[in-house]
């Protein structure tokens, strides 16, 4: 793998610096999520268990340096305190001394490093000062690791490292489905734009059997092939790079499927009035209509596709699915893939805020073999880029 876990390290008697990623919405003081706080409660009980002092570093919002009283990471420890069944030490302002004063198996909770404007600058001398306070470095938060910051990646080169529970499944998922995949392997990309996407699309070519292109990308893609999407959401600037796209995806022996009919509205709005039609180069829609869904028979090809696949990578919705009907596709492929899933014929990865937005509005995140909480981390990964965090870990 080329790094450590936390069963790679002597934890006894030792205070784990622990990079966590507990980043939840609050409202009026209290945390109305805690879904990252959970799922980061297995690494803080087997630090534990194996006789460490988990002394817990993380962001907040986007202080910028400055201290900001709303920014505050004090108010999560009632949540953090509830996920880990145990009492938490919050300090303002951390000190060795004070950590060394605290009890063997104590969790210590530092206030927001982003407070520093140091942390986002990889300051050598933060990273130094945070190196400080503990014996050993686990990184447990992949979501922050496409961020050079003192502490993801600075205090990584000072101390003994390895990745957290949850870091060590994020790595193990992400291998499984694009470093090292049982193939055929596939791609669902979505979304509203190409240019928010270039990079991931042009990597994925290279590397996956299958791409299937939804959402507002599907309708540039169309475009660029001549079609006429009326006021459908696409990229007229882009045609020429979606042309060179499907070329590049020729060339690699990739098969790149767009949808064959879409849902068409003239109005942006839940349960407007709408038509299924045709989809492909000869189309051509009224001034006024949009393709705002994936058709029947679309969704059913991608679902025959999933058929034949052995993975799947999943990032972006099929139409825009925060309104009904308009959800429909997504909602029935994300069904066909958790059914392959749950039969032991596929191995899904899915990643990227809608994406799982769009996965638990169907029923099915909970079926689907690993779905990862970061968004531009993972989506950098799709991408082929070093992510700094990672690369710091490695041996």
């Amino acid at each position: 793998m080329g790094w450590n876990t936390l069963d790679d390290i002597d934890l006894k008697n030792k205070r784990v610096l622990t990079r966590v990623d507990i980043n939840v919405p609050v409202e009026d003081g209290h945390v109305t999520d805690a879904t990252r706080i959970e799922r980061i409660a297995p690494t803080i009980a087997d630090i534990r268990a194996k006789g460490g002092s988990p002394v817990l570093l993380a962001h907040f919002g986007r202080p910028k340096g400055q201290y900001v009283p709303e920014m505050s990471l004090k108010p999560l420890v009632p949540a953090l305190e509830d996920a880990f069944g145990c009492s938490v030490v919050f300090v303002e302002r951390p000190s060795r001394d004070f950590i060394d004063a605290q009890a063997s198996d104590a969790v210590i909770m530092v206030e927001n490093t982003r407070f520093s404007s140091m942390e986002e600058a990889n300051d050598p001398q933060m990273a130094q000062f945070l190196a400080t306070l503990g014996d050993v470095f686990c990184n447990d938060a992949f979501s922050a690791a496409h961020r050079a910051h003192a502490s993801t990646t600075g205090v990584a080169h000072l101390l003994p490292n390895c990745a957290g529970r949850l870091m060590q499944a994020e790595l193990q998922a992400l291998e499984a489905a694009l470093s090292a995949p049982k193939r055929p392997v596939g791609a669902v990309v979505g979304g509203a734009k190409v240019s928010t996407k270039l990079d991931l699309l042009e990597n994925l070519v290279k590397k996956i059997d299958v791409l299937v292109i939804g959402g507002g990308m599907a309708n540039t893609f169309l475009a660029a092939q001549g079609a006429d999407l009326g006021a459908s959401l696409q990229e007229a600037d882009l045609h020429s790079t979606a042309r060179d796209i499907m070329a590049a995806a020729a060339d690699a022996g990739c098969t790149v499927i767009l949808p064959v009919d879409g849902r068409v509205a003239r109005e942006f709005a839940a349960h407007a009035a709408h038509d299924v039609v045709a989809l492909n180069a000869d189309t051509s829609l009224e001034a006024d209509q949009m393709v705002l869904d994936a058709g029947d028979a679309s969704a059913a090809q991608i679902a025959e596709t999933f058929g034949t696949l052995k993975t799947l990578i999943w990032n972006g919705p099929l139409g825009a699915f925060e309104i009904p009907p308009f959800d429909t596709a997504t909602v029935a492929a994300a069904r066909a893939a958790a059914d392959l899933t749950n039969s032991g014929d596929l191995v899904t990865v899915a990643g990227g805020g809608d994406t799982v937005a769009a996965l638990n509005q169907a029923g099915v995140a909970e079926s689907f073999t690993y779905i990862s909480t970061a968004g531009g981390a993972f989506l950098e990964w799709m991408e082929g880029k070093e992510l700094p965090g990672v690369a710091a870990l490695m041996q």
